[in-house]
């Protein structure tokens, strides 16, 4: 599976930017796919993930009501809907695949992903 992670940019806090991420390759449809970030001298973490009908979601505590992740498996994509951004929110952000078959949160935590695109750099100004 290979991934293509786009949409990211410069915008002001407050502002939106929608991510996307197309995958490629073995088909991805079944599997559970996830964001991820890396914010400037801090460890890589767990963002957003969704499992694979798209009924089942989480999210990191500080993007709880303002990040929303959904997917379009006909299209071989998921988004992540970021609104009401913060300057810490700036990072590079990164998809996963967890090619397991199921939905399983703790692997999202351990970031035991089988497949990483490579990341699309959001910067949030103040």
């Amino acid at each position: 599976v290979q991934l293509q992670a786009c949409g990211g940019g410069l915008v002001q806090a407050g502002g939106s930017l929608r991510l996307s991420c197309v995958a490629s390759g073995r088909t991805s449809s079944y599997y559970a796919k996830g964001w991820f970030r890396q914010r400037p001298g801090k460890e890589r973490e767990f963002v957003a993930g969704i499992s694979w009908r798209g009924d089942r979601t989480d999210y990191l505590d500080s993007v709880k009501g303002r990040f929303t992740i959904s997917r379009d498996n006909a299209k071989n994509t998921v988004y992540l809907q970021m609104n009401n951004l913060k300057p810490e929110d700036t990072a590079v952000y990164y998809c996963a695949v967890d090619g397991s078959g199921g939905y399983y949160p703790s692997r999202y935590l351990n970031y035991d992903m089988d497949y990483w695109g490579k990341g699309t750099d959001v910067t949030v100004s103040s």
